[in-house]
């Protein structure tokens, strides 16, 4: 593999693959990130290059595998190019037909097309999907159309090509055009980039650091992950030009445990950019040297925030310190550090590429250019969506996310992760941007978005959340790890029925002392789930305490499962299931269920067909 000397180098470069792989050429891309994993589309891949091979098509067809392609509900999923039809949940067994009808007859596989809840209108071109037609791609945009083990993939629609632009403006020129762009963290705190730029930059010293967070601890986010696996190149060339404008040497990126796809591809990637001499010294015969080095890390929530993760990298315990001095000023081994995450280092290049007024003309006043979410939860269409900022969330859930299953209603959203707010119903013409969230007490965060509809319990859904940071709390301030351990003794009390009017009042005193006090952002949003729940749905936590009732029937202690003797016909499927016997009644007469016994697991209602056992 040629290493490059120069910008022209690059650019000749381009032109030949492009002219080996022409636009109009046939392709099959198989959504080849983990969602589609887990639903075999590795196998997937070899039964098309099989069957590629067995049709004498493999020199004319390419198989691309690429990265996630967002619409995970359906997957795995295959476009088709140059059509760019979309055919989902596809099987091993569908590929011969595939082949056979579509590739090589131009037949559309009705069965495979997707089909819109409600309406049945199919779809053929994954551009008029609702799912893609109301998102705005940029950082996405190539994950369902390169194959992210391939540079020159990458290099074929223009990867790079900032990085040189970026050599040939200057240092002060590329922080102008990302501090005009005023691009924001999308890792959770929404600080301007430029300026925590512009800070490092500026401090004395040959040595600094810049460092990529890929430590993704949300629970139901995947969207750095996605990007790491579907596009890992356009995350490296953030961060070199990041390091050019700098004066940064040596990066690192900070990779959970959990991410082998992720880690894999990203190691493939970094080999390539140095054999090709896009790192390393004398990048593009720039003069300039740079290199990334990986650390993996074992999957502690904290270690997402700054300080904690610079102290994870140099080896020690990772626990937030306090500041200033910031991580600009003195960060890993003492020296300035600018630390961002994946999708902010992603949409560097294209910042650079098409210029801060492009970006600027995306999103709303003071939130600028698009925004990745992870649509999770009590919605139809679940997966990744990338938005520009100032979107609302109704058009997000109902014109994205195909609206609630089962006709059920929408009863809340959280958006942030587990230190984010819940936003109720009336909140879903709200636009989604930082300061708007903030306002409301939600927040960005990273982009997970949660669905809930009427099933969901609001006070179990706290306590969820609290279980979660007090485990994940590093313990180095009492406001935080005797917080959180408190606020969550008194939900369970709430969710089992024994709380009261002052204890509500003692839960929000808690938390506004664990938001006020704690030394880190992980402390400080901590009480987001417990204070957006008791502001907007306070009828069900005094539901709780004063009714002993629990609206959403989810709270074990307040429910009661009992089978309709009307409906019950005897079928003894509930009775066979259930876990503790505790079940009787004959074949085909009516059943009852032993109540001292019942442990309320719900299988009985799970199995039942008949609609006969009911939750009270």
């Amino acid at each position: 593999m040629a290493r490059l000397q120069s910008t022209q180098q690059l650019r000749q470069l381009k032109e030949r693959i492009v002219a080996e792989k022409p636009a109009d050429r046939r392709a099959i891309a198989v959504c080849a990130g983990t969602g589609c994993k887990a639903f075999g589309s590795f196998e997937l891949v070899e039964a098309f290059r099989a069957e590629l091979e067995k049709q004498g098509l493999d020199k004319e067809v390419e198989l691309r595998p690429t990265g996630c392609h967002g619409f995970c509900e359906r997957g795995p999923l295959v476009l088709l190019f140059p059509e760019g039809r979309l055919y989902q949940r596809v099987k091993t067994d569908d590929v011969p037909e595939i082949v056979e009808k579509t590739i090589k007859g131009g037949e559309v596989i009705e069965r495979l097309l997707y089909e819109e809840p409600g309406t049945g209108k199919k779809f053929e071109k994954e551009e008029d999907i609702p799912f893609y037609k109301h998102q705005h791609r940029l950082v996405l945009r190539s994950n369902g159309l390169i194959n992210p083990s391939s540079i020159e993939d990458y290099i074929a629609i223009g990867g790079y090509e900032a990085l040189g632009r970026a050599f040939e403006m200057g240092p002060d020129a590329v922080l102008g055009e990302v501090k005009g762009a005023n691009l924001r963290g999308r890792g959770g705190g929404g600080f301007p980039a430029g300026t925590k730029w512009e800070l490092c930059k500026k401090q004395p010293g040959d040595l600094k650091y810049i460092i990529c967070n890929a430590d993704e601890g949300d629970p139901g986010a995947f969207m750095d992950r996605s990007i790491v696996e579907g596009n890992p190149h356009a995350v490296i060339e953030g961060m070199v030009i990041g390091a050019f404008t700098m004066g940064a040497r040596e990066g690192y990126v900070y990779i959970r445990q959990e991410y082998p796809l992720a880690l894999e591809r990203l190691n493939k990637a970094l080999d390539e950019a140095r054999q090709r001499g896009l790192l390393g010294e004398d990048i593009l015969g720039s003069g300039f040297g740079f290199d990334i080095k990986v650390n993996r890390g074992g999957g502690a929530f904290v270690c997402g925030e700054e300080s904690a993760l610079i102290r994870s990298i140099e080896g020690r315990r990772g626990v937030p310190r306090r500041r200033p001095p910031y991580p600009a000023q003195k960060g890993l081994w003492g020296k300035p550090t600018n630390i961002n995450n994946v999708e902010t280092w992603a949409t560097v290049p294209l910042i650079v590429a098409k210029g801060a007024k492009w970006f600027t003309g995306i999103g709303t006043e003071k939130s600028k250019g698009t925004k990745i979410f992870s649509l999770v939860g009590k919605v139809n269409n679940t997966g990744l969506v990338e938005i520009p900022m100032g979107m609302s969330l109704r058009e997000i859930v109902y014109d994205i996310g195909g609206g609630i299953p089962g006709g059920k209603k929408f009863k809340a959203v959280q958006t942030g992760g587990p230190s984010g707010g819940c936003l109720p119903a009336s909140k879903l013409d709200l636009s989604v941007d930082f300061d708007t969230l903030i306002a409301e007490g939600a927040m960005m965060g990273s982009g997970g978005m949660i669905v809930m509809d009427e099933s969901t319990c609001m006070v179990d859904l706290a306590k969820y959340f609290v279980q979660f940071l007090r485990s994940e709390s590093c313990g180095n301030c009492t406001s935080c790890r005797d917080g959180l351990d408190w606020m969550h003794s008194l939900l369970q009390q709430v969710c089992a029925g024994e709380g009261t009017m002052e204890l509500l009042d003692q839960i929000e005193q808690i938390a506004e002392t664990v938001r006020v006090s704690s030394l880190c952002a992980l402390g400080s949003t901590a009480a987001n789930p417990v204070l957006s729940t008791i502001k907007h749905f306070r009828d069900e936590y005094e539901a709780h305490v004063e009714q002993g009732r629990c609206p959403a029937k989810v709270c074990k202690s307040l429910i009661t499962y009992t089978i309709d003797a009307d409906k019950c016909t005897g079928c003894l499927v509930c009775a066979k299931r259930c876990p503790e016997s505790t079940i009787e009644g004959e074949k085909k007469k009516p059943h009852r269920i032993i109540q001292d016994g019942c442990i309320k697991c719900g299988v009985c209602l799970d199995v039942c067909k008949f609609d006969a056992v009911h939750v009270e």
